[in-house]
């Protein structure tokens, strides 16, 4: 009863904000009300307009003729970006149920991190986007949202990955010869999602779309416009591409495969929880430098939770900051309240630490971080973190690979993996209502 409910409550809502848009543009008495915008979806308790299904195909057509790639029919971009909308609507109303906030001051630093990243000032990157016909206001809000789905990923996803000594072992024994190759790969991934517990017909049914899709592959359709019309992967939308990676950090499912492949030859289809893979090299690169500067770093971080809000975490942060620079042991605080388990029994130790081991928002006050002094406050995507850089050293990592790197990379690719899992999970267990039956997605 509670169900029908809420489902008929989330009707009539939806109606009123239908009218609610419906503005008559008044000059004689008999013109006919002028509609402005309309509800295109209830998601649980949001919906989706059509203005933002217009704004984000704008953004994503802007981005995908400015990479030169051709764009698929219309109506399958309509439905990869309303569906791309519909999962962002309901990770945001999770992160909102959890807690999780972005300030002004956390989105203001990464607006300028952005902006600096394509060598323009702020004010630079405000004429930009007006150029392209965006507004700055816009922008902020969209990072904003994807600021806010990045942590609900981190927050919930992060609880199902476990890192066994026995497999950062197995990682070890087999990835010298990988390390010494210096080989980089850039990636396209294509997928071809079946539900966890799938039928022999749902089964039978992606089975014969990753056929159809891995042959058109075969008979020379370029990879990228096959993965924006064809893939039920994260990167679908930017062509399947999913970056540069060095040998021994590729994903579980390309580790064996794409060194054996040529540039641009997609795999076979590869098996795996989540569905059927294809994956290429659309592009590979050689050598790597053997010597790197390496930093000795200790930290402590305060992460928020279920009980705790990210104002709150910060204020502890502050407090534990303000003990350090007072005298207070370092090693003792981490210890005694960091909530980042293995480090905090060593002290807050992670060792020494390579470039490109730790996190961007990690690295980059490390960075900017003497021997000896000790950091204030920073945010990343696991809490508020306060570091200290014991020493520094160049070091020869070509014959070495750290536990810790090991542990970071087995991380982050079975993270990979139980995000498209999670990711499948909530989109079956949220309530979706499609007000136009033609912008119906598959699945959905």
């Amino acid at each position: 009863m509670f169900g029908l409910i809420k489902m008929k409550w989330q009707q009539s809502i939806a109606l009123m904000l239908t009218l609610a848009v419906m503005m008559p543009n008044i000059v004689h008495a008999n013109d006919e009300p002028e509609l402005l915008d309309r509800v295109l979806v209830i998601v649980d308790d949001d919906i989706v307009m059509e203005s933002e299904l217009k704004q984000r195909l704008r953004q994503i057509t802007q981005r995908l003729q400015a990479q030169g790639t051709r764009l698929p029919p219309q109506e399958i971009m309509n439905q990869r970006v309303l569906e791309q909308l519909i999962l962002e609507s309901i990770q945001l109303q999770k992160a909102d149920l959890a807690g999780i906030r972005v300030s002004d001051a956390q989105l203001n630093e990464t607006l300028v991190n952005i902006a600096s990243s394509s060598g323009m000032t702020l004010q630079q990157f405000q004429q930009q986007l007006a150029k392209e016909g965006e507004t700055y206001a816009a922008a902020r809000e969209q990072i904003r949202r994807e600021m806010l789905v990045s942590r609900v990923q981190q927050r919930e996803v992060d609880r199902r990955v476990r890192v066994t000594e026995q497999e950062i072992n197995n990682f070890l024994s087999s990835s010298e010869a990988r390390e010494r190759s210096g080989t980089e790969y850039y990636i396209g991934h294509i997928l071809i999602s079946v539900p966890e517990d799938a039928t022999p017909e749902q089964e039978e049914a992606a089975q014969e779309r990753a056929d159809a899709v891995l042959a058109e592959l075969k008979n020379g359709a370029d990879f990228q416009q096959v993965a924006i019309a064809r893939s039920d992967g994260r990167q679908a939308l930017n062509g399947g591409v999913i970056g540069w990676r060095k040998e021994n950090e590729l994903p579980s499912i390309a580790a064996d495969v794409l060194p054996n492949l040529v540039k641009g030859q997609p795999s076979e289809l590869i098996r795996s929880a989540s569905g059927f893979h294809i994956i290429t090299a659309l592009d590979k690169r050689g050598g790597t430098e053997q010597w790197v500067e390496q930093r000795k770093v200790r930290h402590i971080l305060v992460a928020p939770s279920a009980i705790r809000s990210d104002r709150q975490a910060k204020e502890i942060i502050d407090k534990l900051y303000e003990r350090v620079i007072n005298g207070d042991d370092f090693a003792e605080l981490a210890r005694s309240n960091s909530d980042d388990p293995v480090s905090a029994i060593d002290g807050g130790a992670l060792d020494w630490v390579s470039p490109g081991q730790m996190v961007p928002e990690f690295e980059d006050v490390m960075n900017a971080t003497k021997v000896g002094e000790i950091s204030e406050p920073f945010r990343s995507n696991f809490g508020w973190h306060i570091l200290q850089v014991q020493d520094s050293r160049q070091q020869d990592i070509s014959a070495l690979v750290q536990e810790n790197q090991a542990r970071q990379l087995i991380y982050r690719r079975k993270f990979e993996e139980e995000l498209v899992i999670w990711l499948q999970e909530i989109k079956s267990e949220a309530f979706i209502e499609f007000k136009d039956e033609t912008l119906r997605v598959e699945g959905l």
